[in-house]
């Protein structure tokens, strides 16, 4: 059964952009402190077409995000701030499931890359990428309502917080809109670097 995992950077007080990330394009000062991190990397660099970047720790966290992910999940929003920046070689080299309520033909990009929308709700987006991901990851690229949407209706096994060492002041939070109860995760992983401190949690069984 694949593994159903997220990746999500945020600031100390929990936000993963800023207020000004809430109107389009959905990017402010506050996404790109928080994701700097990642984005200084030879990982994320080589995905995204670039050279050099920095190696290490961090480095190496984000080349087996990459080697483990099969296939992604996002929400309409992250697309749609996401396309044009992207260009013709998104730096997935997968198949990418978005959550959308407008229905639209697959979008086949280069490098292994193809966008399908899904207009059945996160289950069926989640069920469409584990068909589409062999033994490999499926990733819940985000954004927070996705995320919020999987830990409530218990289909994550695996989350991954990257925690930025500054505070935003406001913005969006990663950990709002849950339901009233008490979920009890399993810390696997701690990992500290000078730009950011990981953490892996595993979730009881998932749905």
């Amino acid at each position: 059964m694949p593994n159903v995992r997220t990746d999500m950077t945020i600031s100390l007080e929990g936000y993963i952009c800023g207020l000004a990330a809430q109107q389009p394009p959905y990017l402010d000062e506050g996404f790109f402190r928080i994701t700097e991190w990642a984005v200084a990397h030879e990982a994320w660099r080589e995905r995204a077409g670039f050279d050099g970047g920095a190696q290490g720790t961090d480095d190496a966290l984000l080349k087996e995000m990459f080697a483990r992910a099969g296939a992604y999940v996002m929400g309409r929003r992250m697309f749609d701030s996401g396309e044009e920046p992207w260009g013709e070689s998104p730096p997935f080299r997968a198949p990418v499931f978005v959550l959308t309520h407008r229905q639209r033909e697959p979008l086949i990009r280069k490098g292994g890359t193809t966008f399908h929308f899904v207009t059945q709700g996160l289950a069926a987006a989640i069920e469409r990428a584990k068909a589409a991901c062999g033994d490999r990851d499926v990733q819940i690229s985000g954004g927070a309502r996705i995320v919020q949407q999987a830990i409530t209706e218990g289909l994550l096994n695996e989350m991954h917080v990257h925690i930025a060492p500054v505070l935003l002041g406001q913005g969006t939070r990663l950990f709002d809109q849950l339901p009233d109860s008490v979920i009890e995760l399993d810390r696997y992983q701690v990992v500290d670097s000078p730009a950011v401190t990981h953490l892996g949690f595993r979730f009881p069984a998932a749905a």
